[in-house]
């Protein structure tokens, strides 16, 4: 590890937290319908959206209704995606004539777009037309981005409101999330991603001929306005199979530090939406300290990991550290750190091979989607989940004291209780579940690249990142086959909405509550003392349901010293 390498980090850390205020601040108001610097251009085509989609913006929803028109939604995404993938084909815009997609192929790849995983059991470059790329993923970017906001502002009103029945309108949050918030970022995203080299264009592949008189030719297509979403969405889908390592999705050092800073800028914001929407602005940055503790812990494991390689590197006279499976422009430092933001996140979006991490390196990533990508998370999702663990934490307070607890002017009871833990406890069900299943399998273990600790840890590794909505992978494992496309596409879906159902019941719950004034029981929200709670709260869940089988893996690795597998 060095001084300027934590210079680095330092820096990233500031420049997210000096956004927080600022973005907040506009999304707040967006989402209360407030007039913004923006609502002359935009309010003319919302209204025209509304107009048209039959939606009168003043009539809210019951947190059931809300829920079901965003099922509905994702079931129309799913049929888009699928349907283009499949005629494939006979579309236009391909211009490398890609055939159809595979059927189990299409299913997994619908299924992870429509839920913010963009888990790819397939290279973009060499699978998928411009169409399809631009017609299908990017458009599902920007929309599965726009719903875990929605559904964040959701809960936030369900603290915030008295005595209420609806948390809002799913069709009014969606469209002004797209249109006042995501769309205008990323118009310039993408004219700062082009202006670093990245190609933007509708032109057909280009041949070029090599050194040794080889043809060789190189994909292109329109990859910055994917990139630009990808990242600020958390969505990770790459439009190359090597995703941010390719030098077309990730031109320069510039180019990285910004699209690390676009994965975490809106998650951590959305602290500070809740923040002002429940009254008070201390709430959101304590719930943001909670994020950054557990963030820059893993940073320092990894980074030390990664930092001080392994003896079977060194033993081979390689020093300075583990740069296997790293691009050498980014080194050890951005390595690690976009692995542990991306992981963090929800995103999904790689410059190294997580793969060829030391165990202890690689195993932080693990531990990020094993905790529920609570840590800043998916846009919106992070923040609904983290809320989940702060009302689980908020009851233990009250357990120990002897009283009903309560958060933000609301009591916590049994029905708030039972819905956080019914959110959180399906996660370990389903990558613990299929992981159980996929190594004793015969035909599922034929995909695992490695024997041992490392190969279960790739398979884990794979349950956990679909469950997780995250859709980062090892690389060490042939996932396009009938089992893993469907059990994957399984683990996403239920990782997704089985997540968000009973969030939405909790929202509805608290709306209906009233609004009670702190008396002299009640727990400070806003003072390192509940930080600490909430942090301790998260690892012990984390130690009783998720670290047991993660120290299978890349802990016993660590231990058993492998002198031929790095992690």
């Amino acid at each position: 590890m060095t001084v300027i390498g934590w210079i680095q980090i330092l820096l990233y850390c500031a420049i997210v937290v000096a956004l927080v205020k600022p973005l907040g601040w506009y999304m707040t108001r967006v989402f209360n319908g407030e007039r913004t610097f923006l609502s002359p251009i935009l309010r003319p085509v919302e209204a025209s959206l509304y107009w048209i989609g039959g939606v009168d913006e003043k009539r809210e929803q019951h947190w059931l209704t809300y829920t079901v028109a965003m099922l509905l939604f994702h079931v129309g995404g799913f049929l888009i995606i699928y349907g283009l993938m499949r005629l494939q084909a006979l579309l236009p815009f391909n211009p490398a004539e890609q055939s159809a997609v595979a059927q189990d192929l299409s299913f997994n790849t619908a299924i992870s777009f429509i839920t913010n995983t963009n888990w790819q059991n397939y290279g973009g470059e060499s699978t998928l037309s411009y169409l399809v790329q631009m017609l299908g993923l990017t458009h599902q970017n920007f929309l599965s981005a726009a719903t875990g906001i929605a559904l964040a502002v959701a809960l936030i009103r369900g603290f915030s409101r008295s005595s209420m029945r609806t948390i809002g309108n799913f069709w009014v949050d969606v469209t002004r999330c797209t249109l006042y918030v995501l769309l205008p970022i990323c118009i310039v995203y993408t004219l700062f991603l082009v202006s670093q080299g990245m190609p933007q264009t509708l032109g057909a592949y280009v041949d070029a001929t090599t050194l040794e008189g080889a043809k060789q030719t190189i994909a292109v297509g329109p990859v910055a306005s994917q990139v630009a979403i990808k990242m600020l969405g958390t969505n990770g889908g790459g439009f190359f199979n090597a995703n941010a390592a390719h030098p077309f999705e990730n031109p320069t050092a510039l180019s990285n530090f910004v699209q690390m800073i676009s994965i975490f800028a809106l998650g951590a914001a959305m602290t500070n939406v809740f923040g002002r929407m429940v009254g008070n602005q201390r709430q959101g940055w304590a719930i943001l300290a909670v994020m950054g503790v557990l963030f820059l812990s893993g940073v320092a494991v990894t980074y030390w990991a990664e930092a001080n390689g392994t003896s079977a590197l060194s033993a081979l006279g390689l020093t300075g550290g583990n740069m296997e499976g790293k691009e050498v422009r980014f080194g050890i430092v951005a390595s690690s750190l976009f692995a542990v933001i991306t992981t963090a996140a929800s995103c999904g979006a790689v410059n190294a091979m997580h793969d060829s991490f030391t165990a202890l390196g690689g195993m932080i990533p693990l531990i990020n989607m094993q905790l529920g990508e609570i840590i800043v998370g998916g846009v919106g999702a992070g923040l609904y989940g983290m809320l989940l663990f702060v009302v689980l934490a908020i009851f233990v307070a009250g357990l120990m004291v002897g009283r009903t607890p309560e958060y933000v002017g609301k009591k916590i009871e049994a029905r708030e209780v039972k819905m956080a833990m019914l959110a959180i406890l399906v996660l370990p069900l389903m990558y613990l579940g299929w992981t159980s299943v996929a190594v004793v399998l015969p035909s599922a273990v034929a995909s695992m690249a490695n024997s041992g600790p490392h190969g279960f840890t790739e398979v884990l590794y794979a349950y956990t990142s679909a469950t997780g909505n995250n859709g980062s992978a090892f690389a060490g494992l042939t996932g396009n086959t009938f089992f893993y496309n469907l059990t994957l596409a399984c683990s996403m879906f239920v990782g997704r909405f089985f997540m968000i159902v009973p969030a939405m019941a909790l929202a509805g719950s608290l709306a209906n509550k009233k609004s009670i004034p702190p008396s002299a029981g009640t727990l400070p929200t806003t003072g390192s003392l509940f930080v600490g709670l909430v942090v301790g709260v998260i690892l012990i869940i984390g130690g009783l349901t998720f670290f047991p089988a993660l120290a299978l893996g890349p802990i016993v690795e660590h231990l058993a010293g492998n002198a031929n597998t790095l992690f």
